[in-house]
């Protein structure tokens, strides 16, 4: 099976599991769930839930166990991030996913709310759906806990927020937003995908270590992109970074020298795969894919 049958076969279960496992449009209050459709609906790339199939897959090929309601748990988590983030008083931004962001399309306060209900939704959504085998549904619940935490993702943002207009930013300060800004959703999805499948300890730190590498490379083509690509190609607008005085990549470093550090964190990334039962064709091709996007 090539790479893109295979994504859009991973894509398929994701998309209906998101239909199964988030709660109706016009479950009451009708528009604090007709919100959180809005933005999770609104497509995406959908690559960290295809990570926890296909890590969990790479594993466990039997699937014993199910791991759509891990992969729909994370792209709530993510899909709650990139909510808030637009929000007027972190990045004010008016286009996600090539649509009007969440508080343009209803208000501030609905998008407030609606980011909340798919964080709590997400925690609560792994805990009851592995609920046959506590400890594993602690552990997930755990990693996400910590993935979402002040530590890494809110602690990225943090970072991100206190670095604008700052030009004494150093190159381990820009790390560290990456880090947790970005990467820790990636090695969150590797993470669950692994608990799922029935990793060894050794095993899941090699994925976790996958996802730490493949989030650097991301965020750096990230930022590649909003300096060369447009707002039609890229689905969101471009050019925020700049008019924002933010300390990227490309500010840092120049555009040539973050392409090549992104390629570097990229195999890396394929190196800490190839560690874990001789590597996936998939998720290499799918490192690849990232590294080499164009939006």
């Amino acid at each position: 099976m090539d790479f893109s049958t295979k994504f859009n076969a991973h894509l398929r279960r994701v998309e209906s599991g998101l239909g199964h496992w988030l709660p109706p449009a016009d479950a009451r209050p009708g528009t604090i769930h007709a919100a959180m459709r809005y933005s999770v609906e609104a497509g995406g790339k959908r690559i960290r839930p295809v990570i926890v199939l296909a890590a969990a897959e790479l594993l466990d090929p039997a699937g014993r166990r199910d791991p759509v309601p891990a992969a729909v748990a994370v792209e709530c988590l993510h899909t709650y991030s990139l909510i808030h983030d637009d929000l007027p008083c972190m990045d004010d931004d008016d286009l996600r996913r090539g649509r009007p962001t969440l508080h343009r399309a209803f208000d501030e306060a609905t998008a407030l709310l609606a980011g909340d209900a798919l964080l709590t939704h997400a925690l609560g959504l792994v805990v009851t759906a592995y609920a046959a085998e506590p400890a594993l549904a602690v552990a997930l619940a755990a990693d996400m806990a910590d993935a979402a935490g002040s530590r890494r993702l809110i602690g990225g943002q943090v970072e991100d927020l206190a670095a604008e207009g700052r030009t004494d930013l150093s190159a381990g300060d820009l790390e560290f937003i990456h880090l947790n800004k970005t990467a820790a959703m990636l090695e969150l999805s590797f993470s669950l995908g692994a608990r799922i499948g029935g990793a060894t300890e050794a095993e899941r730190n090699a994925l976790v270590r996958t996802g730490r590498e493949l989030g650097l490379a991301f965020q750096i083509v990230d930022d590649v992109l909003d300096a060369t690509a447009d707002s039609a190609v890229l689905g969101k607008t471009a050019g925020k970074d700049a008019e924002a005085g933010k300390v990227t990549s490309v500010s840092l470093y120049g555009i040539d020298a973050s392409r090549r550090r992104a390629a570097a964190h990229a195999a890396a990334a394929r190196e800490n795969l190839a560690d874990v039962r001789g590597g996936d064709p998939f998720l290499a091709a799918l490192i690849d894919s990232l590294t080499d996007r164009k939006r």
